[in-house]
């Protein structure tokens, strides 16, 4: 649970991107003489808005109205002079997620080693037997298949370094390949050197394209890919693939990345994007020894 005085740090890095942000976009935003635009001021900053977002999931709640209503408004006065109601609060969160959203990709991703994960996981927003009632995502989720079965709503296709940090990531349909991000130039240009991913990312012509690019696509062999190898290195690391599982199970059962309860596609946006940017704040993340994996591998056999 976050203290006082990172709370404060935390803000202080949001409030200062967010305005730099804001300046931005005021410079380059048409206006016409013609229309006039209700501007409505809230007391309540953005910044402070996704602050929120953020300890929402830093402090392991799972109900933001709960969380909001029995802590925020409780225990945060002092760092939150300015709150409002709840119902304005969700208000404000259609507002905050353009700024969250780069935020996370200028400031909070991390930067590649050479060593780098991929795997997707799916994001369910409701029971399969609720499939044909869910109205909120009509037209918007399907259904895909995962090593778990069938399911209903999207994937977030996720690239992570060998210290667990978030490089890149895609939020797509259920029923969208795997392999699409990889050919997407916008997902892969933080990625360099070996990627390794599950049997699902398998494809010549997609490894090709990224080979051109600096990127060694690295899976495991099937039974009918005869003539090729990998070296003892790649098939240890292969191994280590459960460090990107073990990240999304941090975002789904400690950020909550994954409930049913969303009222509306820029709720469920918006919670995705805070759980995202608030693991880049654990101080403590999955990540690989790779001194001591090195030193295994090469380890001289004693006779």
């Amino acid at each position: 649970m976050a203290n006082t005085h990172n709370i404060t740090e935390m803000f202080c890095q949001i409030d200062d991107f967010v305005q730099n942000f804001m300046k931005y976009l005021e410079g380059r935003s048409l206006e016409s003489g013609k229309i006039r635009k209700r501007n409505r001021k809230s007391t309540m900053s953005t910044s402070e808005v996704i602050t929120i977002l953020l300890l929402f999931h830093l402090y392991g709640y799972r109900n933001l109205k709960r969380f909001y209503l029995d802590y925020v408004t409780k225990h945060l006065r002092s760092e939150f002079p300015d709150l409002v109601s709840y119902n304005r609060f969700v208000e404000l969160q259609k507002a905050s997620i353009l700024p969250m959203l780069f935020f996370l990709l200028k400031t909070r991703v991390g930067k590649c080693t050479g060593i780098s994960f991929i795997d997707s996981t799916p994001l369910k927003v409701c029971h399969n037997r609720r499939i044909h009632n869910n109205k909120v995502f009509l037209g918007l989720a399907e259904r895909g298949h995962s090593s778990v079965g069938h399911f209903y709503g999207f994937k977030l296709h996720l690239a992570i370094n060998d210290k667990g940090e978030i490089l890149s990531f895609m939020f797509t349909r259920a029923n969208v390949d795997d392999r699409k991000p990889l050919k997407d130039k916008n997902f892969i240009k933080r990625i360099f050197g070996k990627l390794f991913g599950d049997k699902g990312y398998i494809s010549k012509k997609l490894g090709e394209m990224l080979f051109v690019d600096g990127i060694n696509l690295i899976t495991k062999l099937r039974k009918n890919m005869k003539g090729r190898t990998l070296s003892a290195v790649d098939s240890v690391l292969l191994r280590k693939r459960a460090l990107i599982e073990t990240v999304n199970d941090e975002l789904k059962n400690m950020c909550q990345l994954e409930h049913s309860r969303h009222r509306s596609f820029t709720n469920f946006f918006s919670n995705l994007l805070s759980a995202l940017t608030s693991y880049t704040f654990f101080p403590k993340k999955p990540s690989l020894n790779l001194s001591k994996i090195n030193e295994n591998i090469y380890q001289p056999v004693l006779f």
